[in-house]
C-alpha cells in the first residue's frame, strides 16, 4: 500500500456542560359552601365565616367570607379572601397564583369571573382576596334563587422557589471512531480482497466497502460486466497520490490535505474532482468544488473553469466567470495556456463570458 503523507484536518467534539432551572407548582381546588345564605344577612361588618382548612405544598389555608364586607368602606358588598395559616416562627414567604369566583350550586357556572391574582403570602401579608366580591343586592337574588346556598371555589396553585441544577448524564457516551477504526483496517490491509495497481504502486482494498461507497466501483467488482480476474485491477489514468486520496475519502468521509505542496493544491483538487465524479463520488466533489472556489488564480481559472463546465460544477463554473468579469483579470488570464485550452474546448462558455464581460464594461 501507498504510504500516507498527508494530515487529515479533524474538528473534535467541544466539551458541553449545561444546567437547568426548575420551578415546581402545586395546584389545589377547593369549594366552601355556605348553606342559608338568607340567615347570614345583617351578621354586620368586618364579621365573617371561615371554611376549612385545606393543604396545598405543605402551608395551610382557608377562606374567609365576610357577608357584610369587610369594612365599612366595603358595606355595600360581600368579601372573600384568600387566607393563609401563620402559626409561630413560620418566616416563610409563598408566592401563588389564585382565584375566588362565585357559582351557582346546580349548574356549576361561574357568577363571578375575577382575574387570577399573583400573590406573595407571609407573616405581615397573609391574605388576599375581593373586597367587592359581590354586591349584597345581587347576593341576596342569587341565594334567594339557590335555595340560600352559596359555594366560593378558590383554585390556588402555590409556585416553589426557583432552583438550579447541573444536568448530568451518568453514562459517558465515547466519541465516534469509526473512521479511526476504518483507516485503520485499510492500513493494516487485513481482510482486503481487491489490488489496484496505479501509476507502479499497489493499493490494497476491501471491495465490500468500495461498493457500498461507489456504485461505479460496485458495478466494477460485483456487477455483471465484472473482470473475470479482480484480484489485481490496473489503473493508467489516475496519479497514486489522487487515487491515494481518492481511498481514503472512501474509508474515513474526509478529505486527505497535503501540507507539503501547497503550490500545487489546485491541480490536485483538480484531479480529485475528476476523479471523484469518475467514481460517483458526490460529495467529495463537492468538497473538491468548494476548496477549489477559494483559491481561484488568474493562472489556474481557466482550467478550472473548463473543468466546472465538464464536470457540471455549476457553482464553481460561477465562481470563475464572476473573477474574470474584470477586464484587467481577463486579460492576465488569456495570456495563460489554459486559456487556450477554454477557447478550443468550450466556446460556449466563452460566450457567456464575454457577455459578462460587456455587462461589467
Amino acid at each position: 500500500m501507498a504510504s500516507n503523507s498527508g494530515s487529515e484536518v479533524n474538528q473534535g467534539q467541544l466539551p458541553k456542560t449545561s444546567s437547568r432551572c426548575l420551578t415546581e407548582s402545586f395546584t389545589t381546588q377547593h369549594d366552601f359552601e355556605v348553606t342559608s345564605c338568607r340567615l347570614l344577612d345583617g351578621i354586620g361588618v368586618t364579621k365573617y365565616v371561615l371554611s376549612s382548612h385545606f393543604s396545598v405544598a405543605g402551608f395551610e389555608w382557608f377562606i374567609s367570607f365576610f357577608p357584610d364586607g369587610w369594612t365599612l368602606d366595603y358595606a355595600g358588598h360581600a368579601s372573600a379572601f384568600l387566607q393563609r395559616v401563620i402559626r409561630a416562627n413560620d418566616t416563610h414567604c409563598v408566592r401563588t397564583k389564585f382565584t375566588l369566583n362565585k357559582l351557582e350550586k346546580d349548574s356549576e357556572a361561574q357568577v363571578t369571573t375575577f382575574d387570577e391574582i399573583d400573590h406573595v403570602f407571609w407573616g405581615a401579608n397573609p391574605f388576599n382576596g375581593h373586597a367587592k366580591f359581590v354586591e349584597k343586592s345581587k347576593l341576596k337574588s342569587l341565594s334567594w334563587s339557590n335555595n340560600g346556598y352559596l359555594i366560593i371555589r378558590c383554585v390556588l396553585t402555590v409556585i416553589k422557589e426557583s432552583r438550579t441544577e447541573v444536568k448530568r448524564n451518568t453514562v459517558a457516551v465515547p466519541q465516534p471512531n469509526l473512521q479511526d477504526q476504518l483507516r485503520q483496517l485499510r492500513k493494516d490491509g487485513q481482510g482486503a480482497d481487491v489490488t489496484f495497481s496505479v501509476g507502479g504502486q499497489l493499493f490494497k482494498a476491501h471491495g465490500c466497502l468500495l461498493a457500498a461507497r461507489s456504485l461505479v466501483f460496485k458495478a466494477e467488482l460485483f456487477g455483471p460486466m465484472k473482470e473475470k480476474e479482480t484480484q489485481c485491477i490496473k489503473i493508467d489514468d489516475i496519479d497514486p497520490e489522487i487515487f491515494e486520496a481518492l481511498l481514503h475519502f472512501i474509508y474515513t468521509d474526509s478529505m486527505l490535505v497535503d501540507e507539503h505542496c501547497k503550490e500545487s493544491k489546485p491541480a490536485k483538487l483538480q484531479h480529485l474532482l475528476v476523479a471523484s465524479d469518475r467514481y460517483g463520488l458526490d460529495r467529495l466533489k463537492v468538497m473538491c468544488e468548494s476548496k477549489l472556489s477559494e483559491c481561484i488564480d488568474v493562472e489556474t481559472v481557466a482550467t478550472t473553469l473548463v473543468l466546472a463546465e465538464q464536470h457540471h460544477c455549476k457553482d464553481l463554473k460561477e465562481a470563475c466567470v464572476e473573477f474574470m468579469a474584470p477586464r484587467n483579470v481577463l486579460q492576465a488570464a488569456m495570456a495563460t495556456d489554459g486559456f487556450k485550452h477554454l477557447v478550443a474546448s468550450c466556446p460556449f462558455v466563452m460566450k457567456e463570458l464575454l457577455d459578462m464581460v460587456s455587462r461589467s464594461g
